[in-house]
């Protein structure tokens, strides 16, 4: 059951930008992954018009939706879609959401998960000041998916500052999660392994952490690094700076027994309103 994530260094021209993931998609297809995530904004960074990209999505007149269906079926790949700006559905003029879409195999959308934290932050680099919430509305749910490699949790870059949600991913059964990011090279120096570990470790699951890595219009320095960290807080893979397609098997037997071993989830003492603690694990 082998998976992939992958390292980008996005760019401002979208269709560039979807040339160089299709490139590393079949990189990853060709290695035998059967599920892929590109990092967040993987067809556009730097740019301002985040509304009209995201609207031309929504009414079926741009090029990232069309892309993602075909090269899923080209390629007999499910892929997370990192983020694109995507209105609710059945809402083309509303304020887009930064979208995280899984895309199965036959090209078909099995699920959408809309960013929950953004990153409205102060920052010591060249950029200094981010405030995501200007471009994108806040997400509300949270969101689980079967995938062939596994019960698949969604979730993007910020949220990775925000345990709860882990906790209720792993909750809905969640045996991976996904976390495509792009974070600022100083916050990412200062906190990326520990916080892609620390929800891996938490959780017991594979975390999924695709990534951008590189400067960006804007202007605006990624930190990358890339991984993929297993259920006991295990680096299987990583990449530092630029492009990368990193490849590694979810072993499912090693998982159930970490999780038997230590069954964290039936120790839990703090739940969130309306959650249920399991009868067994």
């Amino acid at each position: 059951m082998s998976i992939a994530v992958i390292q980008m260094v996005s760019q401002s021209d979208v269709l560039a930008n979807l040339a160089q993931a299709r490139r590393l998609l079949e990189q990853a297809a060709a290695g035998g992954a059967r599920l892929a995530v590109l990092p967040e904004n993987f067809a556009a960074m730097g740019r301002r018009d985040v509304a009209d990209i995201g609207r031309a999505e929504a009414l079926g007149e741009g090029p990232i939706l069309p892309w993602l269906k075909q090269t899923a079926r080209d390629l007999t790949l499910w892929i997370v879609a990192g983020t694109l700006p995507l209105p609710p559905e059945g809402q083309p003029k509303a304020k887009s959401n930064a979208c995280s879409l899984l895309i199965d195999e036959h090209g078909a959308i099995v699920a959408r998960y809309d960013k929950l934290h953004l990153f409205d932050v102060d920052v010591a680099d060249t950029r200094g000041r981010y405030r995501e919430s200007d471009d994108y509305a806040y997400g509300s749910q949270v969101v689980v998916a079967d995938t062939p490699v596994g019960r698949l949790g969604l979730t993007v870059c910020y949220d990775l500052r925000f345990p709860e949600l882990y906790s209720e991913l792993r909750a809905a059964g969640a045996e991976l999660i996904s976390a495509p990011s792009a974070f600022t090279a100083v916050t990412g120096a200062a906190h990326w392994d520990v916080l892609i570990r620390a929800r891996a470790i938490e959780t017991q699951c594979y975390l999924l952490a695709a990534a951008q890595g590189g400067v960006h219009p804007g202007p605006r320095e990624t930190f990358g690094h890339a991984a993929i960290i297993d259920p006991w807080g295990r680096v299987l893979t990583q990449q530092d700076q630029g492009e990368a397609v990193l490849l590694a098997e979810r072993d499912s037997s090693e998982q159930a027994s970490i999780r038997a071993r230590m069954p964290v989830v039936n120790h839990r003492r703090f739940f969130s309103q309306g959650a249920q603690r399991p009868a067994s694990e």
